[in-house]
């Protein structure tokens, strides 16, 4: 049975130290074990020093760097007098969020995509593998927002409150994974050019930052909409996303409950409807974009200077908002929310023509603008500037510190390794950032009870070290059932990794060999190819038929084949069972001549002689004469080596039953060797 989703017991690190102030700290195979030892003053002092370490992504939850932080921190508190605190142990896993119920689709889903990514044609070139990259990137996407819903629904349905804060808070976790992948996919992946890459822009920032249709529902269901509250917030989130024939229709409502603002409402939607924007189908080339947009704000300008909005303050501000200019952008700060929406609105009406590589300008200065001095980046804010900046190292890198689990840089990594863009990054101990990544996803996949077999995957496509990761932690795999272990053991036999297959069949055979089911533990030994083990199970096995007089597990042993070659002891059950089955079909010569050869090949262990003789019994008693001259003296030369050793002799002298044994197989011996002279002169004489 699979090991539940618990925490791993809790043990007492080794060499804890409870006279110093000092921490003592042991890793397993996912996590850390951290101990504390006494702690006073000192230990205080020091508590104070690791907390004022930053929590990365204060919103995002349970980060690796946070959790450490964390249980170091209560790790090594001490109490306010000075007194020694007393020792506890604190479990830092490495890996989280895999013992998430909700977060299965997400490793198990994208488990598929990348292997469909590994397999895909190499040869595609050009556009076709660019058009395929982008493909396998908006699927990943669509499985991190899959999973986002199944999330969010799972904290609306539960009533506990802790339950549902987690989930809130991998609701929030998963909503940006998605906005920095889809960036990424914009600048790294699809690598969008001067013109579409506004438009791409736009999309995800309408995806992503502020979200509307609800307070869109709400304006229209009004008696009166233009009367309402939120209808000009409405209509200036609209313009600030550049979503133009939104915007329009809303002031269309405007128009027709104020007659006095039909003029202006006509002017203003003109503009609005004549603005120049990027095509992505390239029909106009970048001049005449800018030529047309440069005549178009010239217009607005002219309006604006004109004082046509004058009197409509919300119309004024909107044709603000079209000019660029950037004071009456950032009036709508609350509605924007974030520096990045910021940006994109302030390139949609300044710069619609911004090329890649000026990207890091605008965004620097638009999260100073935005930002103003009042609050410093969070992560998130710095991850995204990176990715503005081109530095696809430094996304990574952050990312890895303040994520949760290694999913989203595993592959996010390996999809830009194939795009080609990772190539001359290798680290300093020899494997490249791609695998160390996913060395790292797959490790922690090994420590959930199902999910390791994932892991298997990534590791076979990690060619420097991914062999090696897989031998060691396919051998930490917990056994628990006969299929768990098949399912390692094809694993391995796929791999030829032979030592692990000999390692699995071992231990199964030693499971099975304490719970008395010797014919399981046979099977496994045998397939180990153990000689030394199999010798014992035989051992076993010819034990319990002296004790009970038949043998277990029949079907087992008469399939031997080959198999029976292991070990002589192993060839000597499967020859004995033959003979047994050569008795009860009547096959009575055939059987004396292999009983025979069991005994003078000296393969049969001594101590099983007399059964061996005893069995002969029967046949030597039959009417029709079985053993031959030749054979009966072989026989009488076995009884009396099995009795000429002294500690022997001496045994079957105290036993009455051996020694009866023993005068009963001498007496049929003499009788045998009687009838076959008589019957071998009778056919010589004739």
């Amino acid at each position: 049975m699979d090991e539940p989703d618990t925490e791993p017991p809790l043990v007492v690190v080794p060499g804890a130290d409870s006279s110093s102030r000092q921490l003592c700290f042991a890793w397993g195979p996912a996590e850390v074990l951290v101990c504390e030892t006494l702690f006073g003053r000192a230990g205080g002092s020091r508590s104070r020093c690791l907390s004022r370490s930053p929590c990365p992504f204060r919103f995002w939850g349970k980060g690796r760097a946070g959790a450490a932080a964390r249980a170091l921190t209560d790790s090594v508190a001490g109490t306010e007098d000075g007194a020694p605190t007393s020792s506890r142990v604190f479990v830092v896993r490495r890996d989280q969020d895999i013992y998430i119920q909700t977060l299965r689709k997400l490793f198990n889903e994208s488990h598929g995509i990348f292997m469909g990514l590994q397999r895909s044609e190499e040869e595609l070139a050009g556009k076709s593998r660019k058009a395929q990259l982008v493909q396998v990137s908006k699927n990943y996407r669509s499985v991190i927002r899959a999973c986002m819903e199944d999330m969010h629904q799972a904290a609306v349905s539960t009533r506990d409150p802790a339950l549902q804060a987690q989930y809130s808070t991998q609701v929030s976790i998963l909503s940006a994974m998605e906005l920095i992948w889809n960036l990424c996919e914009i600048l790294f992946v699809e690598a969008a050019t001067a013109g579409p890459l506004l438009l791409r822009l736009l999309d995800w920032v309408r995806l992503h930052v502020c979200d509307v249709d609800s307070m869109v529902r709400e304006v229209l269901s009004s008696e009166s909409p233009s009367k309402h509250k939120l209808f000009w917030n409405v209509v200036d989130i609209f313009v600030l996303q550049g979503r133009m024939d939104e915007a329009r229709h809303l002031l269309s409502k405007e128009a027709s409950a104020n007659p006095t603002s039909v003029n202006m409402y006509k002017i203003l939607d003109d503009l609005m409807k004549k603005m120049p924007v990027p095509s992505l189908s390239n029909t106009q080339t970048l001049t005449e974009l800018e030529l047309k947009w440069q005549h178009w704000h010239e217009e607005c300008q002219r309006y604006l200077q004109d004082g046509t909005f004058a009197s409509n303050p919300h119309m004024e501000s909107i044709c603000k908002i079209l000019l660029g200019d950037e004071d009456a952008i950032l009036e709508k700060k609350e509605l924007m929310t974030t520096w990045y929406h910021f940006l994109v609105t302030r390139l949609l009406y300044s710069h619609p023509t911004v090329k890649p590589m000026e990207l890091r300008f605008y965004a620097q200065s638009s999260m100073d603008l935005f930002l103003g001095g009042e609050s410093s980046p969070e992560p998130l804010d710095l991850i995204l500037m990176a990715a503005f900046e081109f530095e696809m190292h430094q996304v990574i890198k952050e990312c890895s510190i303040v994520l949760s689990n290694w999913w989203f840089v595993a592959h996010l990594t390996d999809l830009l390794d194939h795009c080609k863009l990772l190539q001359s990054h290798n680290l300093y101990f020899g494997s490249n950032m791609r695998e160390f990544l996913l060395l790292e996803y797959a490790s922690g996949l090994f420590s959930h009870h199902s999910l390791w077999q994932l892991g298997v995957d990534y590791f076979d496509h990690c060619p420097e070290y991914g062999r090696v990761y897989l031998e060691l932690h396919i051998e930490r795999i917990p056994l628990s059932t006969e299929q768990k272990a098949l399912k390692v053991l094809r694993i391995c036999e796929q791999r030829q990794m032979h030592e692990q297959v000999r390692s699995i069949c071992k231990i199964m055979a030693m499971k099975a060999l304490r719970n008395n089911r010797l014919g399981s533990a046979l099977s496994w030994s045998i397939r180990a190819k153990d000689a030394a083990f199999a010798t014992l199970i035989s051992d076993r096995f010819l034990k319990d038929y002296c004790e009970r007089g038949c043998f277990s597990d029949l079907d087992l042993i008469d399939n031997l084949g080959p198999s029976m070659l292991l070990s002589d002891r192993l060839t000597f059950l499967g020859k004995y069972r033959e003979f047994h089955r050569l008795y009860g079909e009547k096959r009575f010569p055939e059987a004396a001549r292999l009983l025979l050869t069991l005994m003078t090949a000296h393969i049969a262990p001594c101590s099983f002689w007399m059964t061996l003789l005893t069995d002969a019994l029967p046949l030597l008693e039959q009417k029709e004469v079985i053993f031959s001259a030749e054979q009966t003296y072989e026989l009488m030369r076995c009884l009396e080596d099995l009795t000429a050793g002294n500690s022997d002799k001496q045994k079957f002298q105290d036993d009455d039953i051996e020694t009866t044994k023993v005068e009963m197989l001498r007496l049929a011996l003499a009788r045998n060797l009687a009838r076959v002279i008589i019957k071998e002169g009778t056919v010589e004489g004739s």
